[in-house]
This record gives C-alpha cells, structure tokens and sequence, in this order.
C-alpha cells in the first residue's frame, strides 16, 4: 500500500511539474526534492518497470486458450461431383481441445507474479531513496561550492584593495617594492582560487540539475539552504532504521519471488491433461459422430530436473543476497552514525571556537598592518588562516548536513 501511495505520488508530482516550472535561482532543498520525483530519470525508469510488472501479472492469470481444428480426410476423388461442399464425399473433422492445468500452476503464477509487483515496487523505492540521498549530497555540494565562492570571491577582493592602497603607499616610500611584488602575488593566486570556485559550483549545478532533469535550466540553479543546526542522535534511532529500509525490504521480497518461482517450478511435476471433443460428418450417408479424447505427457525421458534446480538454486542465492544487504545496510547505518558524531563534534568545534579566534586574528592583523606594527608576512599567515579555517568550517557544515542526510532519507524511504 505505501509502495503504491508513492507511484501515485510520484504521478501528481509529475503532472504538477509539467504545468508550470519551478523557479531554480533560490532553490530549497524541498524543492529540489519536489523535482527528483517527477524528473529524474531513474525514479521514471523504475516506474515503468512497475508498469511492466503488472503488465506481466495480467498475463500470468490467464488460463490456456482452447484449440479449434477443422480437417478432411477419406475423400473420394471419383465419386465427388459438383455440388454444395458440405454434400461432397469427404470426412470432415471439427475438434475442440481445452488443456487443463494441475497441480494449482496458474494459482502459482498469480502468485509470482503478484510477489514480482511486489519486489519491483520495493526495487522502485530504493531507487527514491538513492536518488533522494543523491539529490541531497549534490544540492550540499552545490551549497558548499557556492560558499567557497564567496569566501574565495571576499579573499580576491581584499587583495585587490590591499594591492591598491600599496601602490599608493609605495610611491610615499611606505614599503618596499618587495612588499608589492609579494602582495600582487598573492592576489594572482586569490583571482585563481576565485576563478576555481567558480568552475566547482559550475559543476555541481550541473550534477544537482541532472538528478532534477533540468539540465537546460542548469545555470539558472543556486542554492538558497540554509544548513542544517546539529542536534543530538539518540542511540538507538539509526540502528531501527534497518529492517525499514527499502533496500532490505526489496531484498526480502526477491526471496519471497524465489520461493513463489520455486512452487511453479515444482509444480510441473503435475501433468496437465488435455481434453478434445469433435464432431465428424460423412456423406452422402449422413454419418454423423461425435468423439471424445484426453491427451497427456509422458515423463519418459525428462522430469524437469532443470527447471527444479535451477529455481532451487536461485532461491539459495536469494537468500543470500538478503544476507548481504543486510549486513551492507547495517554497516552503512553503523558508518553514518559514526560519521554524523564525528562531523557534528567537528562543526561545534569550528563555530565555538576555531572561526572566532581566527577572524578577531585576521582583523588585528589587518589594522596592525595598516599602522605599520606587523609584517607583510605575519598579515598573510593571518589571512591565509582566516580562509583555511572558513573553508574547513564550510566543509564541516557540509559533512554533517550529508551525514544527516543520509539518516533521514534511509528513514523516510520506506
């Protein structure tokens, strides 16, 4: 039933977004996400293999199709004259055969077929969930590239008005013109950083507008955020999330297929039957009859033994493969809580104490420079500081808003 809610869901999202386009240049992750589900191309694909699936089951509910035969026999080729066809010396032969499944195969076959929809929706919302955890890392990368911008684009320009005010304090005999070669480096190696930001945030609006199916809107993407505020994890919420996960869920559903595939494969075992009656006209007598026979195979040279371990041998690897998706999930959500504790320990770190400490240094760097007490080399170990611990600071914010993430889309993807 929640497998269907979300086809559904996924169907409206579609029509709506066909309607009117979402506006992309203060994109929230909400909206983003509003996106993936009526855009993204593998969430589509999964969709229609679901289609497909219950096209499938249409097919496996049907029972055999009766055969009509119609022949002639025993004409006698001298004593025919020309007349009305059914008045001619001739054996005709109308049959009517209906095979009779046994052994309850068309039972099995809805079954399986029912238990294959079952498994592909499952498949169809772990496919939601990776695109979701997917969306959500990309549109953090988008959010921390543009970031690094900013901090990049802020250093660039600093350097630049630090270059101007010392080619005016070298003409008065302030500095050196080693100090200005030494400034004028930096601020190339700031223009470089900036121009690279640039091409970063470039290439994650691009991943971010492919997962939305808006790669020709791509350019028009800016994230708006905000990042997430860090709050404590309780022991045992990740660890629940296991036997929820859709991934574990399609897994599980794959063995049940296994076992329902082995029933049919068992089930051949039972021999249909065929039934026929017909009807046989011979003139110019009249001789009318009618017949009744029952058709079925022998067993003689093959029982099936393929078919039966094969579906055998599948189910094992199902079950296996269940085996393993558990244990891959549980290391998963072992490795992101780990994750999670570690980057929020590392955020809190950064704003309570690493990014005030360097920006009230970066600022008396600044005005000591400007009177002349400090160096040109302390200043730039300062302003290197500042915008190392900025883009650390940035990317801490990104690590926990992805390793949050990754615990909430492995929650509501059920």
């Amino acid at each position: 039933m929640k497998h269907r809610k979300l086809i559904t869901l996924l169907c409206l999202l579609s029509g709506t977004a066909q309607a009117e386009p979402a506006a992309l240049d203060a994109l929230t992750l909400p909206q983003a996400e509003t996106l993936l589900l009526s855009h993204n191309r593998e969430i589509q694909a999964a969709q229609r293999m679901v289609e497909g699936l219950r096209a499938d089951g249409l097919s496996a509910a049907q029972r055999p199709n009766p055969t009509l035969s119609v022949g002639t026999s025993s004409i006698n080729l001298d004593r025919n004259s020309p007349g009305k066809l059914w008045d001619k010396q001739m054996d005709s032969v109308f049959r009517l055969d209906q095979t009779i499944e046994r052994g309850s195969k068309r039972e099995l076959r809805i079954k399986a077929a029912e238990t294959a929809v079952k498994a592909g929706q499952a498949d169809a919302a772990d496919t939601v969930r990776q695109q979701r955890l997917a969306l959500a890392s990309s549109y953090y990368d988008l959010l921390l590239a543009q970031e690094r911008e900013d901090i990049n684009r802020q250093t660039a320009q600093l350097y630049g008005k630090s270059v101007t005010a010392s080619e005016l304090r070298l003409k008065v005999g302030d500095i050196s013109p080693t100090e200005l070669a030494r400034l004028q480096v930096e601020a190339y190696r700031a223009d470089n950083d900036a121009r690279q930001a640039q091409a970063d945030r470039e290439k994650a609006r691009i991943v971010l507008a492919y997962l939305m199916g808006e790669e020709r809107r791509a350019e028009q993407i800016r994230a708006l955020g905000p990042w997430p505020e860090t709050r404590p994890e309780k022991a045992g919420e990740i660890e629940n999330m296991l036997s929820r996960r859709a991934d574990v869920k399609a897994a599980q559903t794959r063995v049940e297929l296994a076992d329902a595939k082995r029933a049919q494969a068992r089930a051949l075992l039972t021999r249909d039957i065929s039934v026929g009656v017909q009807y046989e006209h011979y003139p110019p007598d009249a001789r009318n009859t009618v017949g009744v026979g029952i058709s079925f195979p022998l067993f003689a040279n093959y029982q099936y033994q393929g078919e039966i371990q094969r579906a055998e041998s599948d189910y094992s690897a199902a079950l296996e493969d269940m085996e393993r998706v558990r244990a891959q999930a549980l290391t998963e959500i072992n490795k992101t809580r780990a994750d999670l504790d570690a980057a929020a320990e590392r955020l809190n770190r950064y704003r309570a104490e690493l990014a005030t400490k360097a920006e009230k240094t970066a600022t008396a760097a600044e005005f000591a420079y400007s009177r002349g007490a400090l160096s040109l080399l302390d200043l730039l170990d300062a302003r290197r500081t500042l915008k190392a611990i900025q883009l650390e600071a940035a990317s801490a914010r990104s690590d926990y808003a992805k390793a949050l993430a990754t615990g909430q889309t492995k929650e509501s993807a059920q």
